[in-house]
């Protein structure tokens, strides 16, 4: 029995000012924009590649709260310049060494090991992380 992750709800306050941060900034697909009424609303987005999306909740209370999201690359000096081109204030390109933060991609290019971060506008924070060769899952 395969469990698949297909949906992360994200809260906001403001959901057409973050709809057009993860349309426009972080060129995620917009899949759905539904109202029903004044007070529903579904917007669903996913970024490219992803078999997950992300749909975006209206809720003051808990808006910027989800951190550590995290999207895998393949090339992360390649998702960084595709961001920072389409205006998505980003982080340099890190890594860890003996459990160091350092700048700059991993020496070795290892998998799971070179990282970015970006935020939307409202706070909800995401690590882009670059996989070369994924773990075999069983």
């Amino acid at each position: 029995m395969d469990f698949k992750l297909a949906l992360v709800v994200i809260p906001v306050s403001d959901v057409d000012k973050v709809k057009a941060f993860y349309a426009d900034n972080a060129g995620f697909r917009l899949d759905v924009d539904h109202r029903a009424g004044e007070d529903f609303r579904v917007v669903q987005l996913t970024p490219p590649g992803s078999a997950c999306s992300i749909s975006l909740m209206r809720n003051t209370d808990a808006a910027g709260s989800i951190q550590g999201l995290h999207l895998m690359v393949s090339d992360i000096e390649a998702a960084r310049a595709d961001l920072a081109s389409r205006g998505t204030e980003v982080s340099e390109v890190f890594h860890f060494e003996n459990g160091v933060q350092t700048p700059g991609p991993d020496p070795q290019r290892a998998s799971y090991n070179s990282f970015l971060s970006f935020s939307d506008p409202e706070g909800n924070g995401w690590m882009v992380q670059e996989v070369t060769q994924p773990t075999p899952r069983a």
